[in-house]
């Protein structure tokens, strides 16, 4: 699917708009920053459903696409059902109002709209009104949600119980990046219609409550900020309701700054964190130092038995690893940028091998912790539905387009695209309330986590990359994990030591052999046979 065309370049129009520019007819806003953007292309291609919109285009950028023509009855019904409401009943009015805001609406898109401004207020004057109709579902204000109704032959569009499957195909459509309308021209539309004693931003706010508390897949993040002065539109306004300001402004400090300021709210839970993870260590300290001593002794001493010196380098090998310090280089260097091939960390079931506990919490990105006291995995609560994968993949795209700041939510995604591989994985995240699946299985919570595309470009995000380091020192530095592993890479995989065990077996059946034949305890028929 090919997004929509560009429109035939009119030269005269094109003349008379940068004449009035240059004549200041036309104020350019350089102070408001483009929000609106184009799904950078590597992730458009891995999946291009999940960042069109299916069902309707709402917006300029996909509006003359043949395929969501149908919607087009469904707005202007929706339109001139706002059209009630408006003083006067005129719709004109609306128009109006939007296309002397065109430079704002201008502004808010990447791409260049080579529309006229009579065009684009139409366009956004019967979008909102569909927009609004479909967000008044989600008001938590009984008073509120009448202030459209909406007639039996479009419940199965705006369905106020939201359970229709083209209602969730609608709720897609409205958080996809390339589908977004400003949120300051819904509330000039609230303004116009809502009389005195119901302030418009209330009723907005109520809107956005209802859809912040359907749509977002972190739960228990709180109530949400509804100041439409802080976000741009409703995927901006979910993307800064789900990740923590805290968390974007630790890009380029130092890892414990970044820590201290996003954690600065559990700072009780880290300082009991930190006390007893000292003590562990402290009492633990003199107890592996004598353990790894008798496993070195025990280890070369099974090495210099006869018929087993073939095991000589490999339990060399893991007796150094053992005595080196756990970490790779690259991961203990915390000036490399990571590449995208380095995240890289055990799945949930080779960590709860390696006797890690998974926590669910309360919260959002800022509550990923891991305690390496108690060998806990704080996650928070992620909700999993039909409409999640939209709306993970959209913000990643959002992230990756709108700043110059870590990728926090992608390095999310990556940190849950890694310990999620199997079924296994999604079940025990599951049983331990860290993921509440409303799909039909685990597995299909597995292959939605396994499908997501990772970050778009390189970055750090101190507080998340201390965590995969932690994991990985951790299982790297578990008993059970260095000998299964010493017992995969040496013995099952090692042709020298399965022939040294055959000849042993063999020479082992000989001896028996003869032990039998000299103790006389041969069978009558085995030595009838012999003397025959």
């Amino acid at each position: 699917m090919a997004t929509c065309p560009t429109l035939p370049f009119d030269e005269k129009q094109w003349i008379i708009r940068i004449r009035r520019i240059f004549d200041d007819e036309i104020e350019i806003t350089d102070d408001q920053s483009i929000s609106i953007f184009d799904v950078p292309k590597p992730l458009l291609s891995t999946r291009p459903e999940a960042y069109m919109p299916q069902l309707v285009a709402l917006g300029p950028y996909h509006h003359c696409r043949q395929e969501l023509c149908d919607m087009e009855r469904y707005k202007l019904s929706a339109a001139k059902r706002a059209q009630s409401h408006l003083p006067g009943t005129d719709f004109q009015q609306l128009v109006d109002v939007f296309t002397k805001l065109e430079h704002w609406i201008r502004a808010h898109y990447h791409r260049h709209l080579n529309l006229s401004n009579e065009t684009l207020g139409w366009m956004m004057a019967i979008d909102v009104s569909f927009l609004l109709e479909f967000m008044q579902t989600f008001s938590k204000n009984s008073n509120q949600r009448t202030l459209q109704r909406i007639p039996s032959r479009m419940s199965h569009l705006v369905d106020p119980s939201r359970r229709t499957s083209s209602h969730s195909m609608l709720l897609r459509d409205i958080v996809m990046l390339e589908n977004q309308i400003p949120l300051f021209l819904l509330l000039k539309a609230i303004e116009l219609r809502c009389s005195p004693p119901q302030p418009a931003q209330s009723v907005l706010s109520s809107m956005l409550i209802g859809f912040f508390q359907e749509v977002s897949t972190l739960k228990g993040t709180g109530c949400p900020c509804t100041d439409i002065n802080q976000h741009d539109h409703l995927l901006g306004f979910l993307y800064s309701n789900m990740v923590p300001r805290c968390a974007e402004e630790s890009h380029g400090a130092t890892e414990e700054a970044g820590d201290e300021l996003c954690h600065k709210h559990d700072h009780r839970k880290r300082t009991l964190n930190s006390v007893a993870e000292s003590l562990v260590k402290r009492g633990s300290k003199l107890v592996s130092v004598i353990t790894d001593f008798m496993v070195r002794i025990l280890l070369k001493f099974v090495a210099n038995l006869p018929c087993l010196s073939v095991l000589t380098q490999p339990i060399e090998q893991l007796t150094q690893q053992a005595s080196e310090p756990s970490g790779s280089p690259d991961v203990q260097n915390k000036n490399v940028t990571p590449l995208l091939e380095e995240i890289a960390v055990p799945s949930v079931a080779e960590l709860a091998y390696a006797g890690v506990s998974f926590c669910p919490t309360v919260g959002d990105l800022s509550m990923i912790d891991f305690s390496s006291a108690t060998a806990t995995l704080h996650l928070p609560v992620i909700s999993v539905d039909i409409n999640s994968e939209v709306v993970l993949r959209n913000m990643v795209a959002y992230e990756a387009s709108v700043g110059s700041g870590a990728l926090v939510f992608a390095r999310y995604v990556e940190l849950m695209n890694g310990i999620i591989d199997t079924e296994e994985d999604a079940r025990l995240l599951r049983e331990c309330g860290v993921i509440l699946n409303h799909l039909k299985s685990d597995q299909e919570v597995a292959e939605l986590w396994n499908g997501m595309t990772r970050s778009v470009r390189l970055t750090r995000v101190p507080a998340l990359d201390k965590v995969i380091d932690d994991l990985n020192r951790h299982y790297s530095s578990c008993w059970k994990v260095k000998i299964r592993t010493f017992v995969k890479a040496h013995v099952l995989g090692s042709k020298e030591l399965l022939g040294c065990v055959a000849v042993a077996l063999i020479f082992l059946f000989i001896g028996l052999q003869l032990f039998c034949v000299t103790r006389g305890c041969v069978p009558a028929s085995y030595g009838m046979a012999r003397r025959k």
